[in-house]
């Protein structure tokens, strides 16, 4: 049986970005199965103790921005550090991810995930927009328009408000997590702990 790697993402999060590329080639390195999660940050936060970025002291948000800096440097990814569509309305697209995950499968609501965070950091496109997301999911192979009118449906944000719920009771408070078993590694600097762990 693969292992199972939980994600736990915002489609906003920088750090996702940076760490989408190595969790992909960990988990097939590994053979691990990866599930995607795109939940609400703002529900976590209000139950976690954690703050939105604009309700960070000054402090906070300049270490932030000296740390994107090092990342992008130390990793080689060209990110915008400010986006010209920071932060993007987030409902649509984590709602378009879920109905691809929970009516394709994991694979394709990985990979349209990865594109919706690559076209808000590194290509300043307005991932709330639906224009946006259906050149992405059509850019992957999938039909944008069933799919786009799909991820309106009520269903979808109720599965995500369930999914937001599993992730604060387990622990989860900050994007990207990634959760196996019971152990959460969190942010893409947690990668290299979660890769022995999956050599374990």
């Amino acid at each position: 049986m693969p292992k199972i790697i939980d994600y736990y993402v915002s489609l906003n999060s920088p750090w996702t970005h940076l760490g989408a590329a190595r969790l992909e080639q960990m988990a097939a390195r590994h053979g691990a199965v990866i599930r995607i999660f795109p939940v609400d940050f703002g529900t976590i936060f209000a139950g976690s103790g954690g703050l939105p970025l604009p309700k960070r002291s000054p402090q906070r948000q300049a270490y932030r921005m000296m740390e994107l800096r090092r990342w992008r440097d130390r990793l080689g990814i060209p990110i915008q550090l400010q986006p010209a569509f920071f932060p993007a309305r987030e409902p649509l697209p984590a709602q378009l991810v879920i109905a691809v995950r929970e009516t394709l499968g994991q694979a394709p609501a990985l990979a349209l995930a990865h594109a919706i965070l690559k076209a808000l950091w590194q290509e300043e496109r307005d991932t709330g927009e639906a224009s946006v997301l259906a050149e992405l999911a059509t850019g992957l192979g999938l039909d944008a328009a069933s799919l786009l009118a799909l991820a309106e449906e009520p269903r979808w944000a109720e599965r995500r408000a369930a999914d937001s719920a599993e992730a604060l009771s387990r622990g989860v408070f900050g994007a990207p997590s990634y959760v196996l078993g019971d152990e959460i590694f969190w942010g893409q600097d947690r990668l290299d702990f979660l890769d022995a762990a999956l050599a374990r």
